[in-house]
């Protein structure tokens, strides 16, 4: 009896852990780190700086309030990773788990991300080089939204819509032609 016990049970084991993962971006369930599993992105976790530093060196800083465990913040860190291909090298781009923080944001100061964390996910604050904040928002946001937010801080032209043509701008043209030769 306890023979035939133990192989069923040994048989029930390997079936289940050799079953595939189900990591889904439609569910609130924990799959591991939402940047690296559903957007590519592996670099964003743990940030690299600090809003203290970001805010030291003037530089501009895009805080991304998330949790591993939620939909909404899975469906957006795909977002989140199109904004960092434009602008890692002139945003700080600072993801904090809200389980990490304490949900009262008189407990930071200033200089800390937390003091901006408002208890709903995902949450996006966008601060400028001198320590304004330009944008704040709750939710999954479009790309546009942000992009546009952060053009403003650069003070960089509106992206063209759909509808509208673009026109290439001209190059200087390449010179085919063998040089002169001197005598």
């Amino acid at each position: 009896m306890r023979f035939w016990f133990a192989l069923c049970l040994s048989l029930l084991l390997t079936v289940w852990a050799a079953a595939p993962a189900r990591a889904s971006l439609t569910d609130d369930h924990f799959d591991g780190n939402i940047f690296s599993l559903y957007a590519g992105n592996g670099a964003l976790v743990p940030p690299r700086t600090t809003l203290a530093e970001s805010l030291k060196r003037q530089r501009p800083a895009l805080l991304l309030f998330y949790t591993d465990d939620s939909r909404d913040c899975k469906q957006y860190s795909l977002v989140v990773s199109q904004l960092q291909a434009f602008y890692a090298r002139a945003v700080s781009f600072i993801p904090l788990s809200a389980d990490a923080l304490d949900p009262d944001p008189s407990h930071y100061p200033i200089q800390q991300a937390g003091h901006y964390y408002r208890g709903l996910l995902p949450q996006t604050v966008l601060i400028d080089g001198q320590g304004q904040v330009v944008l704040d928002e709750v939710g999954k946001l479009p790309f546009e939204q942000v992009d546009t937010a952060l053009r403003e801080v650069f003070n960089l032209p509106e992206r063209p819509t759909p509808d509208q043509t673009l026109v290439p701008r001209p190059f200087n043209e390449i010179n085919s032609e063998p040089p002169p030769e001197s005598s």
